[in-house]
């Protein structure tokens, strides 16, 4: 296993979960709820499952597209979505 990979990962990941729709949503529910221990083991399988099939598509399509196509793509949705996302609050 390659600590210094595992670290990088958690850091990020942590970072940029932070704050994030997901986290604020998971906020609501414990806040609405009593059972929190449910809401901790749902929104933590959640992350788990999605980070999972991340792992395993980028596995695959690293197979066929490189690394740094990858990331150009990544970065090009993420402007995109941005931008979109600026367009809908300004014509609001």
């Amino acid at each position: 296993m390659d600590i210094k990979l595992l670290l990088t990962t958690f850091g990020l990941v942590f970072l940029a979960e932070l704050g994030d729709k997901t986290q604020l949503a998971t906020f609501c529910f414990s806040a609405d709820c009593d059972n929190r221990l449910s809401v901790f083991l749902g929104s933590a399988g959640a992350l788990v499952l999605s980070s999972l099939i991340a792992v395993l598509l980028g596995a695959g399509i690293s197979r066929f597209v490189s690394p740094a196509a990858i990331k150009i793509g990544a970065g090009a949705f993420f402007i995109v979505v941005g931008a979109w996302t600026l367009y809908a609050a300004l014509r609001a």
